[in-house]
Formats: structure tokens, sequence, C-alpha cells
């Protein structure tokens, strides 16, 4: 059965970097709602339009448009995967669950990436992205041009990365994702995972964790 893993955490956790690098690792889809937002927004689509206004605010997207984008996404990757940013709110847990039953899949498991509120802030002025691939890392993660080291692109803070718009990204996860990681707690789905180490122990962990939950079946 093909693995399928939701990543939870608050903004800066590490969900982006963890999450690609996990899916590489496995051979697994990846998926930032993130990225996938900030792309169409730089793209001015119609949903980029919907969007901007509301990233700039620091907001979640709404679950009637968030939903779909997703059920689109989900259509085009019938294998395993890994979704960063999604489910945040419990509404998109039941769309989740519904699509997966639909389709006669299961949900592996949701993994709590746990880091503390003060190293969150720090990790936030630390923080760039490369508008090219949608890399995303720590200025000392640079190549030696100081450019990504992922295509060599121009990287930068990403726009929404001010301490303004982070506390109101993190009112809104205590808000609205938060009952989610109860109810994934409550399914038996969730795994807790302390994420404060480097990204490459991070990284191991991470699969001593996966290969954990597939010994015991939970991810096989």
């Amino acid at each position: 059965m093909p693995q399928r893993f939701v990543l939870l955490g608050p903004p800066a956790s590490g969900k982006g970097t963890q999450g690609r690098r996990l899916a590489e690792d496995l051979g697994l889809a990846y998926l930032s709602t993130g990225a996938l937002l900030r792309s169409a927004v730089e793209e001015k689509s119609e949903l980029g339009r919907k969007a901007e206004p509301i990233l700039a605010r620091g907001e979640y997207l709404p679950d009637e448009l968030m939903n779909p984008l997703l059920g689109e996404w989900l259509a085009r990757h019938s294998g395993g995967w890994v979704l960063d940013g999604y489910p945040r709110s419990v509404d998109q847990v039941d769309f989740l669950a519904n699509w997966l039953e639909e389709k006669g899949q299961q949900l592996s498991a949701a993994i709590l990436l746990e880091v503390p509120f003060d190293e969150l802030l720090v990790r936030l002025s630390n923080r760039l992205e490369c508008p090219e691939c949608r890399w995303s890392g720590r200025r000392q993660d640079l190549n030696g041009a100081g450019r990504c080291p992922e295509c060599g692109g121009v990287v930068a803070p990403r726009a929404d990365d001010t301490p303004a718009n982070f506390r109101s990204r993190f009112a809104e996860y205590e808000e609205h994702t938060l009952p989610v990681v109860a109810r994934y707690e409550r399914e038996g789905l969730l795994r807790r995972f302390d994420a404060t180490h480097s990204p490459d122990e991070v990284a191991k962990r991470f699969l001593e964790l996966v290969s954990q939950l597939k010994a015991h079946g939970q991810a096989a």
C-alpha cells in the first residue's frame, strides 16, 4: 500500500524542508500548498488573485478554495505522497478523509513537527526561498555563490515572512489547526515529532519514525 503522510506544525517548524526530503527519500509525491499558492499569486491566475489579499493578511485560504485545489492535485497523484500545509482545518480533514475513502485509500500518519515559539521566530528571520524551484531553507544552506543549492536561482526572504504576518499565521494555526491535531490524535493517526534539531538530524529521525510506522503496519 502506498505511503501517505500529512505534515502538521506551526509556520517555520520545517514542514517544507522535511516534507520535501521525506518525499525524495521515499520516492513519494510532495505538495506544499503554500508554495503552490505563492506561485499562483506570482502568475496572477484566478486563484492567485483571490488568494493574494488573504495571504497578505497572514490568513489561511478558506476551505472552499483549498479543497478543490487539493482534490485536483490528489487526482493527479494516485500513489504515495506527502502533504505540507493541508489539512489546516477540521473541514479539510473531513474533505481529505472522504476523498481517500471514495478512492479506497488510507492515510498512513499525520506527523506533528513541534518547535518552541521563540525558536520559530529565530528561524523566520533566517528563512529563504527560491522563486524558481521553490526550494526553502536557511542562509547557511546556500551554495558558495550565495544562490539556491538546487537550481542556482536568486533566493530571498519570503514576502509574507514579516514578524507581524508570522504572529497572525501562528494565531490562525492555533485557532484552526490545533483542532486538526486533536482530531488526528483521537483517531490514532497522530505522531508527535521533536523538530528542534538540525535539518539533517531531523531528516534522519524522520526516516526512523517512518520505518517504525511501517514495521508496525501503519505505513505499509
